[in-house]
């Protein structure tokens, strides 16, 4: 198979026309076969109605025979091709048959004419003549097939009516036509004419008090007929209403499909060219397909904008390293033509923030690449103690309040880089106090880090989480840092399932609360929850 037949193959258009067209197909196939099931049934019945009609029109005239009769020659019957007549005794022998009847199979009398002895034709009431049970004309008479009596004829016949006993045993009584019919199927050949028919067969008693058995066909032909052309019909149009659903299925799922395509080239375009300011066409209508488009345009918004931060931290990353890196080298230059000048103070300097710079950019590019912290339980509030006794270079003292047994679960070296961030924070621009709390509240365990400086504006409160965003444009880049701490402060909460925050303290300047959900298993009971706990709701003796 060429490359574009098995392209053909594969596709979405090609699959479902081919599965419609056989779902189709087997539809139309067994509700064919119920049409002709059905139509073949209902023609059966209507031949066991006309064949027992004949046969109950023969058992009547036979019923009104007086016994003065000689034989049952003179009877009346009906069209020998219509309806095919054999009269018999209850053993089998022919008494008066149709008189163009040639061949009949199906009764279980296969005699056309009756034998020439006496028992041939008996009169009503008489005996058989001598040597009428040796009679050559009846071949089946001894073996059932075809018999009348309830179901014991070996060859599929139906018995219907019947006495309340299910016997067949007992003969209707004089002058009477019994109740019971049984149908068998058959052939015929009258006049030269061979055809299938259905046989009614009917049980009669004469005046004379002779029981005997009267055997009426209806042809078949019609049913035959019908059934054939009914058939014959049904495969004739059968592949063309396929042919026909194929097509519809393949035209309308070619429609369907023609918006996929526009988003297919446009997303190899837009792949081809890595401009990912363009879109993908949306359909007006509100199917799955423009649903589709609107999620693939969202994704690419979602990706311009990922890749423009990028762009904006690479650009902003190289000019906060290129200025440290300068400086660096100035004073390596001038100390090295002057050694005298060398400023050895400022130069360690330099390097150190060159070296906080380069660990918070390895940090970020780590919780951008997913890297989840440990689950390892400690006591939060221990460790912002140990974290607050190791800052001795700190312009303004940090009060403590914190609560002891809150355990949080996560990066000890993580959170307490969060913890330096928002201490280093508030140390730059408070004017003469930084607290730090530790407290439950709502089933969380909250870090909070307050300062009475002058605030962070309302506008301002989430755009200060961005990278490389100092609101404080004055300030020196010595003093005001990379404009990192903050963001690395929220992405550390995020990847603990946590929130970063702030607000309005107390004392006018700016709260940050680190929530944290508290490790599964802890026990609810670890200290109330205090709304007058930690620095959302300092008290004079938290100030102090």
């Amino acid at each position: 198979m060429s490359a574009r037949g098995r392209r053909f193959a594969s596709s979405v258009r090609a699959r479902a026309s081919l599965g419609a067209t056989a779902v189709v197909a087997v539809a139309l196939v067994a509700a064919g076969i119920a049409v002709v099931l059905s139509l073949r049934s209902n023609l059966t019945a209507q031949a066991d109605r006309s064949a027992d009609r004949a046969a109950r029109d023969v058992a009547l005239e036979i019923a009104s025979l007086v016994p003065d009769q000689t034989s049952y020659a003179g009877l009346d019957l009906p069209d020998d091709t219509e309806h095919p007549v054999q009269v018999s005794d209850e053993r089998g022998r022919l008494l008066r048959a149709s008189e163009d009847l040639q061949r009949i199979s199906g009764t279980g009398v296969s005699a056309v004419t009756p034998a020439k002895s006496p028992a041939a034709s008996p009169a009503p009431g008489g005996t058989a003549a001598p040597g009428g049970d040796d009679s050559a004309d009846d071949d089946s008479g001894a073996d059932g097939k075809g018999s009348d009596d309830s179901g014991g004829d070996g060859n599929g016949s139906d018995d219907k009516g019947g006495d309340d006993d299910g016997s067949g045993d007992d003969d209707p009584a004089v002058g009477e036509i019994s109740d019971r019919t049984s149908y068998t199927d058959g052939s015929a050949t009258v006049d030269g004419r061979t055809g299938d028919y259905r046989f009614a067969a009917v049980e009669v008693t004469d005046r004379a008090g002779e029981t005997v058995v009267v055997h009426a066909g209806a042809s078949l032909a019609d049913r035959q007929a019908a059934v054939n052309t009914t058939t014959v019909s049904m495969l004739l149009g059968l592949p063309v209403l396929l042919l026909v659903v194929g097509g519809v299925t393949w035209l309308v799922t070619r429609r369907a499909f023609r918006p996929v395509e526009g988003i297919r080239r446009e997303m190899a375009a837009i792949t081809a060219s890595t401009d990912l300011s363009r879109r993908v066409p949306e359909p007006a209508t509100d199917d799955e397909v423009a649903r589709l488009a609107r999620t693939t345009n969202e994704t690419l918004t979602a990706l311009e904008a990922a890749v423009e931060r990028q762009r904006r931290f690479v650009a902003d990353a190289s000019h906060e390293l290129r200025s440290p890196i300068a400086s660096l080298r100035t004073q390596l230059e001038v100390g090295d033509a002057h050694p005298e000048l060398l400023d050895v103070p400022g130069a360690v300097a330099d390097t150190v923030r060159l070296q906080q710079l380069a660990a918070d950019l390895l940090l970020l590019a780590r919780l951008d690449a997913g890297e989840r912290p440990g689950r390892a339980r400690f006591d939060l509030g221990a460790m912002v103690r140990e974290e607050v006794s190791q800052r001795t270079a700190d312009r303004v003292p940090v009060t403590l309040d914190v609560r002891p047994g809150l355990e949080v679960a996560g990066s000890r070296g993580q959170l307490a880089r969060v913890l330096g961030n928002l201490l280093d924070n508030a140390q730059r621009h408070a004017h003469a106090s930084v607290s730090a709390s530790v407290y439950r509240s709502g089933g969380r365990v909250v870090l909070a880090v307050a300062d009475d400086g002058s605030g962070v504006p309302e506008a301002e409160r989430e755009r200060i989480f961005e990278r490389f965003v100092r609101l404080d444009d004055a300030r020196s880049r010595d003093d005001g840092g990379a404009g990192l701490g903050l963001a690395i402060a929220r992405d550390v909460a995020a990847r603990h399932d946590g929130t970063l925050t702030v607000g309005r303290a107390p004392e006018g300047g700016a709260l940050f609360e680190l929530r944290l959900p508290r490790p599964d298993g802890a026990d609810p009971a670890d200290g109330p929850d205090s709304p007058d706990s930690g620095v959302g709701a300092n008290d004079a003796g938290h100030a102090a």
